[in-house]
C-alpha cells in the first residue's frame, strides 16, 4: 500500500515524472537525481515501508535480487568496475527519505566517491563480549 504523504511512493506509482531504467509490478527503478557517479539509480518498491525492518521478507528478496540483476547489466552497459548496493536505515545512517530504497551505485576508477567508514580497533576480549551480547539479541 502506498503512502499518499511520500515522496517515494508517487515516484514509483507513476504520480511524478521520473528517469525509469526499468519497472514491474513491484518496483521502479529510476536514476537517482543527485547520483554519486553516472548510472547511479535508486530501486523503489511501489509499496511503502519506512527501511529494511518495516519491509516484508518477500519484497527485500525480491529486491535484493532485481539490484543483483540490475546491477551486473549496468556494469556491462556502462563499463563499471565495481558496483556498490547500498541500504541506509534511520537518519543516522544517512537515510534522508522514509521509503526504503536501495542505490545501484556504479564506480569508476577515480570517480571521487568513497563509501566506508574509519575501522575502529576493539580488543579480542572486546569482541568476545559483543558478540556473546549479540548472540542472545539475535536468537
Amino acid at each position: 500500500m502506498k503512502k499518499d504523504d511520500c515522496i517515494f511512493c508517487k515516484l514509483a506509482n507513476g504520480e511524478i515524472p521520473t528517469n525509469a531504467i526499468y519497472e514491474d509490478d513491484r518496483f521502479k527503478v529510476i536514476l537517482d537525481m543527485g547520483p554519486a557517479t553516472r548510472g547511479h539509480a535508486l530501486i523503489l518498491p511501489k509499496d511503502h515501508a519506512a527501511n529494511l525492518f518495516d519491509l516484508p521478507d518477500e519484497t527485500a528478496a525480491a529486491a535484493f535480487c532485481l539490484a543483483k540483476k540490475l546491477g551486473s547489466k549496468m556494469v556491462e552497459a556502462l563499463q563499471a568496475e565495481g558496483m556498490n548496493v547500498v541500504q541506509n536505515n534511520g537518519e543516522a545512517a544517512g537515510q534522508t527519505v522514509p521509503h526504503f530504497h536501495l542505490h545501484l551505485i556504479p564506480r569508476f576508477e577515480g570517480d571521487g566517491q568513497t563509501i566506508g567508514w574509519n575501522p575502529g580497533k576493539p580488543s579480542g576480549e572486546e569482541l568476545a563480549a559483543l558478540a556473546q551480547e549479540l548472540r542472545g539479541a539475535v536468537q
